[in-house]
């Protein structure tokens, strides 16, 4: 047997702090982000600002850390007891080897099913068009009257109404009581929508309450609250929780503000504010009433300066007159010496320019004599043409060659015949002489 066989392979020896990172790896590498649900206990809050508990159920718990950075987030204080679902990342504290949850988000039990909810209706609503913001209208800037539906004994009202005090104490304010946690709020606050519109003793609506858990806000998030917000007349402006809570009246509203005081601000305009415009307006107005004073002023007095007595006047015209007839005289004068100055140099141009009576009656009568003898002279020619013409007329007339012996001889159909070719005996035809004719008929062709 071979010595190597006395001897196996020995295995790889681990550390404990290089078994617990091997660990920490698989774990986190297997799980990502869980959620898990369980009740809380040994709950305790570090001088850090982080909390360490155990996350327990009827089989089994496990140890949990929630870090300060995401702790801070919390609407709510962990308490032992408490049923939560915790969001974290699996993973393991390798000093102690004991593997646990890096929490990065708590809720109670029972919140998945209502952010499901709120999920499902937020898509529901968006899909109907009612989140749309042309469908959103503007509020009036100067309100007649603003309504409020809340709880009367809510927080929140005392905090609208001293803001609607402080910034509008002019404008009246009317209060539609309505539930704003439980069972029965969603229904009182929509009956109140529905109040306030039908009275119409309003120019705007605030819905609003303070904050709180998602169930203490989840009255806002009822289909029937939204539908009544849809299907008010009146601008809504939704004022619920505080600026990190949204609820699906806030995106219906035609304004969300983050809190019930800023839906209040909204709702209202800044007396303040607009008393300082005024008083700017004011100063604007009086600064450019000032300026128009003074340039009439100056306008004023400009044309003082410039009236004249009638005395004064009367003697401004008349050397006016003056100096006009002056100017008048003397252009009279040089206009008489430029037109004797045109008419002598146009003299001799017009002497240069008169025709020779004489000579150009001497020139017509050569040309009447020329004239004469050419027409005299034209006739002659015509007369000699008009002779030939004649006699070459009367060369071509037949009736003179008639005259002479010869005849016209034509056939029945009276065409005239130059040959006795075609001819039979019986045959008629006619004969013309230089007088008169005869029908004849042919005996014999030869």
């Amino acid at each position: 047997m071979s010595n190597l066989s006395l001897f196996p392979p020995q295995p790889t020896v681990l550390t404990v702090a290089e078994l617990n990172r091997r660990v920490r790896t698989v774990l986190e590498n297997q799980f990502e982000i869980v959620w898990v649900a369980g009740e809380l206990s040994n709950v305790k809050k570090a001088p850090s600002g982080h909390w360490y508990f155990c996350l327990k159920d009827p089989g089994a718990q496990i140890d949990c850390a929630m870090f300060k950075t995401r702790a801070q987030f919390l609407d709510f204080r962990p308490e032992n007891g408490l049923q939560v679902e915790v969001r974290a990342r699996v993973t393991l504290y390798e000093p102690r080897g004991s593997y646990q949850l890096i929490v990065e988000e708590i809720r109670k039990a029972g919140l998945g099913a209502l952010y499901e909810a709120f999920g499902k209706l937020k898509a529901k609503l968006e899909a109907e068009g009612l989140f749309e913001a042309d469908r959103k209208r503007p509020l009036p800037s100067f309100p007649r009257a603003i309504g409020i539906v809340t709880s009367p004994a809510a927080a929140a009202l005392r905090d609208v109404l001293t803001t609607l005090a402080r910034r509008a104490s002019m404008v009246p304010v009317i209060l539609y009581p309505a539930q704003v946690q439980g069972e029965a709020a969603a229904g009182q606050i929509a009956r109140a929508i529905e109040i306030a519109n039908s009275r119409a003793e309003v120019d705007v609506l605030i819905v609003c309450r303070g904050g709180g858990s998602i169930e203490d806000l989840w009255a806002f998030n009822e289909e029937i609250v939204a539908r009544a917000i849809a299907a008010s007349s009146l601008p809504v402006v939704s004022g619920v929780g505080h600026e990190t809570d949204f609820s699906i009246a806030d995106f219906v509203a035609d304004l969300r503000a983050p809190t019930p005081t800023a839906a209040a601000a909204a709702a209202c305009p800044d007396r303040e504010g607009f008393s300082g415009q005024v008083a700017a307006l004011g100063r604007r107005l009086a600064r450019d009433m000032r300026r128009i004073v003074d340039v009439g002023t100056q306008r004023l007095d400009s044309a003082a300066r410039r009236l004249l007595t009638p005395a004064e006047r009367l003697a401004r015209d008349r050397e006016r007159i003056e100096q006009c007839a002056r100017r008048l005289r003397m252009t009279s004068a040089a206009a008489q010496n430029l037109r004797r100055l045109a008419l002598g140099a146009l003299a001799p141009r017009l002497r240069r320019a008169l025709p020779d009576i004489e000579s150009e009656g001497r020139g017509a009568m050569r040309l009447h004599e020329r004239l004469r003898a050419a027409l005299a002279r034209n006739v002659r020619e015509r007369e000699r043409r008009l002779a030939a013409s004649r006699t070459a007329l009367t060369h071509l007339d037949p009736t003179q060659v008639l005259g002479r012996g010869y005849s016209i001889v034509r056939d029945a159909d009276g065409r005239v015949r130059t040959t006795s070719a075609g001819l039979a005996g019986g045959d008629a035809l006619d004969i013309t002489f230089a007088q008169g004719g005869a029908a004849v008929s042919v005996k014999e062709r030869r």
